[in-house]
């Protein structure tokens, strides 16, 4: 049995929903050059165009099969969260979208499971929505993007959020979106290659040094890209920790590599040698199998990658292929 939990999906129906009614939310459908759709957020901000797999379910089953993955977790493909919606039409959007998303796996037990979106940039609602997707759609958690239009994660105002996952202990998914925003990537393919993971690296610098991690020691975050750069820096955090408290420990009691350990990873690291370092930091019981299924970096054989990781005993391999995720869906409080 195989779990991958980060794999992305639009479902067709949402897309048929915002051609009829999208003005409702404030997202228009638009059209690129060559006919692909496009979103546009809020008169100003324009995502896509989407690759066909993300809405071709008899695609992705066939992927799954060639890749030994036997479940899904499926979440949106980050910049359909639509945070840089209006705070009110940002909830509605929300609650349409998970309806559609709760009914899209529901064709296929078993093979998928559902990670919800909330409107971040409404925190109250957030927390509301969390509570519905887990409790009513029977969600096992939701995704999140690494800022709020543009807002670090930290200064967003999300306690509320925060305390209902950590209520919850349902599965948090943290994507990246738009990859250090201010700088320019666009050459070398460096907005994915290297951007995504810093980005990721920087939100959870955040989370932990800000106290998110402190203050609700319950929450089940798992960050994607093998945790971005931060376990293979966590040296650096652990010295910045002991040499400069007054800047580093005003909110956290703990050395970072504690927090750092509480966390979960996926596996989409591309060569085994990171892995198992990975593996060697924070236990096999804190890994997880994640593909990014369709984009183009997407790990298409990740039982085999797995396999491939130097040393790796059957247990650890067992736990970070099914154990560690069937774990965490045993201990959501609904």
């Amino acid at each position: 049995m195989t779990y991958d939990v980060h794999a992305h999906i639009v479902p067709m129906e949402l897309m048929r929903l915002l051609r009829r009614r999208g003005h409702e939310y404030g997202i228009e459908v638009i059209h690129d050059d060559s006919g692909e759709e496009l979103l546009r957020l809020a008169g100003r901000k324009v995502i896509g165009p989407f690759p066909r797999e993300l809405y071709d379910l008899e695609a992705r089953m066939r992927a799954m099969e060639r890749g030994g993955v036997d479940t899904q977790v499926v979440s949106h493909r980050t910049d359909f969260s639509a945070y840089a919606l209006d705070p009110e039409a940002g909830s509605r959007y929300a609650r349409a979208f998970n309806r559609i998303l709760a009914e899209e796996v529901s064709r296929y037990p078993g093979r998928l499971m559902a990670l919800g979106t909330v409107p971040l940039q409404n925190p109250g609602a957030a927390a509301d929505e969390l509570g519905y997707i887990v409790g009513e759609l029977g969600m096992v958690g939701v995704e999140i993007a690494t800022t709020v239009d543009g807002v670090h994660l930290i200064d967003a105002g999300l306690d509320p959020f925060w305390k209902v996952a950590n209520e919850l202990r349902c599965l948090i998914l943290l994507h990246p979106y738009d990859p250090l925003g201010g700088y320019d990537l666009s050459r070398y393919f460096l907005s994915n290659v290297f951007g995504r993971p810093a980005e990721s690296t920087v939100a959870m610098g955040h989370l932990l040094f800000g106290g998110v991690l402190e203050r609700y020691p319950d929450l089940v975050l798992c960050m994607v890209h093998g945790g971005g750069y931060m376990p293979y820096q966590i040296g650096r955090w652990v010295k910045g920790y002991k040499m400069a408290p007054h800047l580093t420990a005003r909110h956290i009691s703990e050395s970072p590599l504690e927090y750092v350990r509480r966390l979960h990873f996926d596996t989409l690291l591309h060569v085994p040698e990171a892995l198992a370092f990975l593996l060697d930091l924070v236990g096999p019981t804190r890994v997880v199998v994640g593909t990014d299924y369709p984009y183009p970096m997407h790990e298409r054989t990740p039982v085999a990658f797995v396999d491939s990781v130097p040393r790796l005993t059957d247990e650890a391999r067992e736990m970070i292929l099914h154990g560690n995720i069937s774990r965490i869906l045993e201990g959501i409080r609904r």
